[in-house]
This record gives C-alpha cells, structure tokens and sequence, in this order.
C-alpha cells in the first residue's frame, strides 16, 4: 500500500510517499480501508518533531473507511462497517490498523469526506465550547483564526449556544466566511490590533473566554482581553509555541484561569468518545452545524497540503484523497 511516512522530523519535504504492506489486524484492532484523511496542525507538530512521535511513523490522526478485517475481540465493528477516527497514527495510507473502540460509526447520509472532516476538528470545538469552558448564553468569546478549520465550527457552535462571538481573521475574504458562521463582529488582525478592538467591543469589560488556536503572536495579548477569572483555552500553536511566562501575571490581570486541552483527554474513555462524535453527528443531521472542506489533495501530494496549511491559504477543512 501507499503511505506518507517520516524517518526524520523536519519540514514537509521530510514527508516520503513509500510503499508498506497493508497491515494486519492485531487483537483489539480493525483495519480500515481508507477513503479520506484529515490533515490537522498536529500532524504538522508531530511532523516538526515539536510532539514527540517514535521514528519511523505514517502521519494522520484522522480518516474514515470501511472495515476490511477485524482481529479478536472486537466488537465494536464489523467487516464492511464505514467508520470513522480521530487519533490513533497511521492515517496517511490506503490502510491503516485501528483499535476498535476508537472507530466510530458514520450515520447514514453522512459522507465518508463529511465523516473525516468531522471528527477531530468537531469534536475540538465540541469540547471547547461544552466542556473546557461551558459557553452560556449571553456570554462573550473571542476565537482566533475564525475562518479555519476549528474556527468555523466552533464559531457555529458559540452563535447556536446563543454566545455573542468575536471573530480574528487574516483577510476580508476569511471575515466573510466567519460572519456567515455566525461571528458578531469580525477583527481583521492584519489591519487592526486585536487587543484594542476588542477592548473596544466589549465596552473595556472584556472577554469570558478566549479560544487561541494561534499561540505565540496572541497569547500574551489575548490575556489582556480578558475579564476578570476570564479563561484563556490555548489549544493550539500555529505562529509557534507559547515562551514561558511568569504565573503571578494571571494574578494581576484579574485572577485568570489558563488551560492547554487536548481532544485525547476529553475522548479518553469510549463513552465520552461516542458522546461527542455523537454530538457532532446531530448538530450535522439537524443543519445546525455546516462543513466546509476547503482543499482535497491525492496522497502524493501530502507535501503540498502541509505548506498550504501552515502557510494559512486554507479555510476549513483540508483532506488527503488515498
């Protein structure tokens, strides 16, 4: 079978399309045959080498396929099921081996691409916006990088909970898409400063929760925006990662609340797992939840889909076609 493999980390160039057999079935584990992978910022990291990932490896956290053999104990699946999941390595390949309590069952009427595009950046902006920091009605979030793949759907998410959404976006073309998402009011960072604007927005008060996707050009500034006992989510990294910075900070700007989630924590067990996906899923049935897969890419062109995303041309979802 085709994979993109790395044997060392580095930039996308380190990523190598090579031929691997089609993997068999361990005890516990299914294997999928793939018909679409996500590409998210975390392949990127682990491509970087900034999360550590045993060398060699195939890239991907994210796909959706069929079962195309089973091995002992599992139960959760069948041969011939289309299923979808996010985190387990191994979903740049034509064929990937996945344990079976982390595949999920794609509803009828959703896709296998809508599927893949789903899952990880889905089920992150579900656990954001319900669990990490539980948006109320009436409450104020800003979200960086509205218009990306987290952005947009997380952005859906806070205007159906009934939050008011600050929205930071690159061009007037990502403020359009993150209003039609659902934004109230639109920062275009690259002709206004963040931190100002929203001070202004929010009458000087700030902020209930800031979602920074984004990292070491925001963070600092995002905690400026907050109100007091106000929640800073880190959740990601694109401009690089946070530099250390002195704790007493948080006392002094209002007593504030920092955390740094991660989707593996908030689907550790199967149950929280079925839940959100599930969640996910009906929001998708119900139309309250729109997908938007921006790029489609062959396999080959692993290379191309990595640079397009951290060089920020993309919006929404990106795929890898096997």
């Amino acid at each position: 079978m085709k994979a993109i493999q790395v044997r060392k980390t580095g930039g996308p160039e380190v990523m190598e399309l090579v031929d691997l057999p089609v993997p068999e079935p361990k005890a516990n584990e299914a294997v999928v045959k793939l018909s679409a992978s996500g590409v998210n910022f975390i392949d990127v990291y682990q491509r970087e080498g900034r999360y550590k990932v045993a060398l060699p490896f195939v890239l991907g956290q994210e796909g959706a396929g069929v079962v195309s053999a089973i091995g002992a104990g599992v139960t959760t699946v069948k041969n011939g099921d289309r299923v979808v999941w996010a985190g387990p390595l191994g979903s740049y390949a034509e064929y990937a081996a996945v344990p079976g309590d982390r595949l999920v069952p794609i509803p009828a009427g959703v896709s296998d691409q809508h599927g893949a595009a789903a899952m990880l950046q889905g089920m992150t902006a579900h656990y954001l916006s319900h669990t990490t920091y539980p948006l109320k009605r009436g409450e104020t979030a800003l979200v960086h990088a509205a218009a990306g793949g987290v952005g947009l759907l997380l952005t859906q998410m806070a205007h159906n909970i009934g939050a008011r959404v600050i929205g930071t976006v690159s061009t007037e073309a990502k403020a359009k898409l993150a209003q039609e998402a659902g934004a109230d009011e639109i920062i275009v960072y690259t002709q206004q400063d963040f931190e100002e604007e929203t001070k202004r927005l929010t009458g000087g008060k700030g902020v209930d929760v800031v979602y920074d996707s984004v990292g070491k050009t925001t963070f600092e500034k995002g905690l400026n925006v907050l109100r007091p006992r106000g929640y800073m989510v880190l959740y990601g990294g694109s401009s690089g990662a946070v530099p250390p910075f002195d704790l007493i900070a948080l006392s002094t700007k209002g007593s504030l609340f920092v955390t740094r989630p991660t989707l593996a924590h908030y689907t550790a067990s199967r149950e929280e797992l079925i839940m959100r996906a599930g969640g996910v899923f009906d929001m998708i049935g119900a139309g309250k939840l729109k997908l938007r897969i921006e790029h489609t890419y062959p396999l080959a062109d692993a290379q191309r889909a990595h640079r397009d995303l951290e060089g920020r041309k993309t919006t929404g979802k990106l795929l890898l076609i096997p």
